[in-house]
């Protein structure tokens, strides 16, 4: 048993980060290109940690009840589901107001030269 892994090193990485992550990083590009707030975002990953929390119970012996891994789990998810989330969001932002916006790096864009931010003028 280790900090991050409950069962061994391989299960982390192919169940938790392979599967779950890609599964999370899925999810953040889904509620994007929906437009849906983050705290969906955030309870729908909370669902995929369950669920991620069962299989792992249930194909590697692993505790189903533990808060600690409960945990870990989460903060993986959220890593992944967020990375997609704001990808995804960054490219709509810098595609559909192209006029508006332009894209600094993966998960950042920032105003166009000469132009204003309605909400940021108070």
């Amino acid at each position: 048993m280790g900090i991050l892994y409950e069962t061994n090193i391989g299960v982390f990485l192919i169940l938790l980060c392979g599967l779950g992550g890609g599964a999370a990083w899925m999810t953040g590009r889904a509620c994007a290109n929906t437009w849906r707030p983050i705290l969906v975002l955030l309870w729908f990953l909370f669902l995929l940690t369950l669920a991620i929390r069962f299989l792992t119970f249930a194909l590697f012996e692993g505790s189903l009840l533990s808060v600690h891994y409960l945990i870990v789990d989460y903060l993986v998810v959220l890593a992944f589901g967020l990375g997609g989330w704001r990808y995804t969001r960054t490219n709509q932002m810098t595609t559909q107001y192209v006029w508006l916006y332009q894209k600094t790096g993966p998960f950042t864009w920032r105003l166009r030269e000469g132009q204003s931010d309605r909400y940021a003028e108070g």
